[in-house]
């Protein structure tokens, strides 16, 4: 096919369809250079969208909106449901929250999907057969954001992880896996040290993947498993992961593919999706210097989404040609190896330059008319609630003197049933029979066990008798279990 000029965009030759609405925010630094780039190409291109455009981000979070959207632009996104997002920034310090992470949980976008591919030999890298996807679950772990300072001393972040949430990531990615033709799937958790919560999220895994024979799958610990996706990634091909080790994991996978700059990213729930670049705002970059590559690529995964697939194939192949002919931007320009360095808006009239060609030794990207994820976006169905005992009681206090007096103290008159069986100092046991070599902090988790059954009013009990004896406690955590089955952890040590 010819390749279309400036002067005569592709969309005369794509068969009208209606517009998409499209909420698009422009964002803050590189945001809106690369955004007008982006959507110069995809209209080029033939992509039909009714864009809204709403203001987010840094300007949002100085007017006093601490989360840096108003309430109105949730109202559009409500309305269009699908969201094309550039970086933002966020403010540092003043108890500014994440904006990508609130829009992600706030809308219910629970899979981060990343997919990174190399370009080889146009843009460098080390292993050129990758071609892998990362799909990390967006609305828990650690990213839930609850923290607190508990003491002098020590601050307490929570990790959240629901059978729910499990459930509906590692779906996602087996049917992901399913409708793309991928052949296996690989669970990556930290479940040798957080036996519960990253447990849960291995358990999960294998019950969901027993339902796809077709699909290969494996678990791999965290550590070992991010080390090989750098330095072996051609062994991985659907990778899913919780929260952060996902966060962490698709930014080296990307690096490792040839540049975060090139890497885009859908967030996908039940009823809205958001698509945007992986990498920041950028502040410091000077004017048309920045790669619009990764937010148009993820332009490409918003007309998939869409059913658009005739332009998100036009310009994704446009694109790969402008690559392989060596037009490239400044992160990845290679003197010697790369044909042209360029800007911003040039290298967005080059892709526009190139919408009707293919690439000649790359591989050209076809995309089906409708990929059925259907089955991926139910709502999970919950199991009937276990019959839940409690047995016991954790109290965390703000102690700063030694372990042996603290013992003393905690074991008060009209304390009920509750004895203290451990104390423990940052996770480890230190009493009873504690090291005098371990190191302690002024917070300490004193355990209490019932003799039969454990009640809510012998804990209030407990907690009264332990303020009146002089002790400073910050929270409690209930002992449980759950069909008979242990809810809490070990101390270690114990």
């Amino acid at each position: 096919m010819k390749s279309a000029s400036l002067n005569n965009p592709i969309s005369t030759l794509v068969p009208s369809i209606e517009p998409s609405p499209v909420t698009v925010a422009y964002g803050d630094g590189i945001g809106p250079e690369i955004m007008r780039a982006t959507l110069r190409i995809l209209e080029a291109a033939g992509a039909r969208l009714a864009v809204e455009e709403i203001e987010i981000g840094e300007r949002v979070y100085r007017e006093g909106f601490t989360a840096g959207i108003k309430p109105e632009a949730w109202e559009s996104l409500r309305k269009t449901k699908v969201f094309l997002k550039a970086p933002i920034t966020t403010p540092q310090g003043g108890g500014f929250k994440s904006l990508n992470v609130t829009i992600r949980k706030t809308i219910g976008l629970f899979a981060n999907v990343r997919p990174c591919v190399t370009y080889h030999p146009y843009v460098k890298t080390l292993h050129p057969e990758m071609d892998l996807v990362v799909i990390r679950e967006n609305e828990e772990d650690l990213y839930a954001g609850i923290e607190h300072r508990q003491t002098d001393e020590v601050f307490q972040c929570l990790k959240l992880v629901s059978r729910p949430g499990c459930e509906r990531i590692v779906r996602y990615a087996f049917e992901y896996a399913k409708a793309y033709g991928r052949k296996k799937v690989t669970c990556m958790t930290k479940d040798n040290i957080m036996k519960l919560t990253d447990g849960l999220f291995h358990k999960v895994f294998d019950e969901i993947g027993a339902e796809y024979p077709e699909i290969a799958k494996e678990h791999w610990i965290i550590d070992i498993g991010m080390a090989r996706a750098a330095n072996q990634p051609g062994i991985f091909d659907v990778i899913v992961t919780p929260n952060l080790y996902g966060d962490i994991l698709s930014d080296v996978t990307a690096e490792v593919a040839g540049s975060v700059g090139l890497a885009p990213s859908a967030n996908i729930g039940e009823h809205c999706a958001m698509f945007e670049a992986i990498h920041g705002s950028a502040p410091g970059l000077p004017e048309n210097v920045a790669n619009p590559s990764g937010l148009l690529l993820a332009g490409v995964m918003m007309l998939v989404h869409l059913g658009q697939t005739h332009a998100a194939q036009l310009a994704h192949n446009a694109w790969l040609r402008t690559i392989e002919e060596g037009i490239h931007t400044a992160d990845v320009y290679v003197e010697g190896a790369s044909a042209r360095l360029v800007g911003t808006t040039e290298f967005a009239d080059e892709v526009i330059r190139r919408l009707g060609q293919q690439p000649e030794l790359l591989q050209p990207v076809r995309y089906e008319e409708k990929v059925d994820m259907s089955r991926a976006l139910q709502p999970v169905r919950r199991a009937a609630p276990a019959k839940k005992q409690l047995v016991g009681v954790d109290v965390f206090a703000h102690w700063t003197g030694g372990v042996e007096e603290l013992a003393a103290k905690l074991q008060v008159p009209n304390q009920g049933d509750l004895t203290l069986q451990m104390i423990t100092n940052r996770g480890v046991k230190v009493w009873p029979n504690g090291m005098p070599e371990t190191f302690c902090t002024d917070h300490w988790r004193c355990r209490f066990m019932g003799k039969s059954e454990t009640t809510h009013e012998q804990v209030i009990k407990l907690l009264e008798a332990l303020v009146a004896n002089g002790i400073d406690f910050i929270k409690m955590e209930n002992l449980c279990t759950f069909d008979g089955e242990v809810g809490y952890s070990l101390g270690q040590g114990q």
